[in-house]
């Protein structure tokens, strides 16, 4: 299908039926997040995409997957995440200060490996990683 049809597709399904669009159609084509967007009641699920970054002043309510992004090299300051942080399998280097994840932090496969769980809790301040932080 071409972009364009899905384009309008996808709006026609926003303003008439009041559905979200997708959050990587959004992101993949520089559409601007409302509040409400970037605030993620449940589950983010964004696992094998390629995108190649996150909007600031995202909240994920629950876990949020960013399992094998291999593009994405960074997150945005202040991201929280109410659930676990995945993150195996991405090039993201440095975590921001501000992040917040009330679950454990999952860094396998990742340049993150190298740090040791202090020196990722120290990156984060004033946020906090709350559960383990598994490699």
């Amino acid at each position: 299908m071409e972009k364009e049809a899905l384009k309008r597709i996808l709006e026609f399904l926003k303003d008439k039926e009041q559905h979200n669009l997708p959050f990587v159609w959004m992101q993949k084509n520089n559409i601007p997040f409302t509040e409400e967007e970037l605030n993620v009641k449940g589950d983010l699920v964004l696992d094998y995409t390629e995108i190649t970054s996150l909007p600031e002043g995202l909240k994920v309510g629950g876990n949020l997957d960013l399992h094998l992004c291999r593009k994405l090299t960074s997150l945005p300051e202040g991201l929280k995440v109410g659930g676990g942080l995945y993150i195996r399998g991405t090039n993201i280097t440095s975590l921001p200060k501000g992040l917040k994840v009330r679950n454990s932090l999952f860094i396998g496969d990742t340049p993150l490996e190298k740090y040791t769980d202090d020196e990722l809790r120290k990156m984060v301040k004033p946020g906090f990683i709350k559960g383990v932080i598994l490699r």
